[in-house]
């Protein structure tokens, strides 16, 4: 878990650095150099304004038609990721029993721990680091957007609802959205898992407190992004661990009877 979270501050790093880059202000066209312009910048850019025409021009409701699509193509990778997180808990017993055995703090013990934890994920299948992916698939097309949003002169101009597209939610209501939709679907992520790992606790508030941090910086079709593929997130996570959801539901009506 501690290498995971190392993971993820490692890549929000990363979009900070790639997100602050010189060619940040150039304007994105067809005739635009590079791999990243190429294949990720430019076709989203194409992408929002083509789905904007369909709207009339209304480029809010682009971006939310197009971020569904994103989420769309990446839900089986997210499916699969579901899937592995309940079989990494079905896995905690057997964990504790090596933990236990190799109790030892001395880092030939831990080696051997080590060891006998990768032959236990693999003998039952099972990629520790599964959680991390979808995020690492996503921070590509979140710079992406942010690029295509910042060099796209009409992306950038247009409005949608109380903000303009371009700059900076002016009642920071996108940013706390983004924060508390993060937070409901870390909690629901974490259904049916060990709620007593302090470390898995409190990704459940670094992870919208970050995403907070930075909504509030960057403009504001970023984070009706961020918001809009949350919300998908929560109706796909109700529907993939429904049986988890109504399970820890009932627990805790239980507990609060006794």
């Amino acid at each position: 878990m501690r290498k995971k979270l190392l993971l993820i501050f490692g890549i929000f790093s990363l979009f900070l650095l790639l997100a602050g880059c010189s060619e940040i202000k150039q304007p994105i066209t067809p005739e635009s150099k590079g791999l990243w312009n190429q294949y990720i910048v430019y076709p989203l850019s194409w992408l929002i304004k083509e789905t904007a025409h369909i709207f009339g021009g209304n480029y809010g409701a682009s971006i939310i038609v197009v971020t569904i699509l994103v989420r769309l193509a990446i839900l089986p990778l997210m499916i699969k990721q579901t899937r592995s997180s309940k079989a990494m808990q079905a896995l905690q017993p057997e964990l504790q029993k090596l933990r236990q055995k190799y109790g030892s703090k001395d880092q030939k013990t831990q080696q051997l721990l080590q060891q006998e934890t990768m032959a236990l994920f693999q003998k039952n299948g099972v990629n520790p680091m599964a959680g991390c992916f979808p995020l690492i698939i996503q921070m590509p097309v979140l710079i992406g957007f942010y690029h295509a949003i910042s060099r796209t002169r009409e992306i950038a101009q247009g409005s949608f609802l109380w903000f303009d597209l371009g700059v900076k939610d002016p009642f920071y209501i996108l940013p706390i959205i983004a924060g508390i939709t993060t937070f409901i679907q870390q909690k629901m992520m974490m259904a049916g898992t060990d709620n007593q790992n302090p470390q898995m606790a409190m990704m459940v508030w670094v992870m919208p407190i970050m995403i907070v941090i930075f909504a509030i910086n960057f403009p504001s079709a970023l984070s009706l992004y961020w918001v809009v593929g949350n919300i998908f997130m929560i109706v796909q996570t109700y529907f993939i661990k429904g049986p988890d959801l109504k399970a820890q539901a009932t627990g805790t009506a239980g507990g609060a009877k006794k």
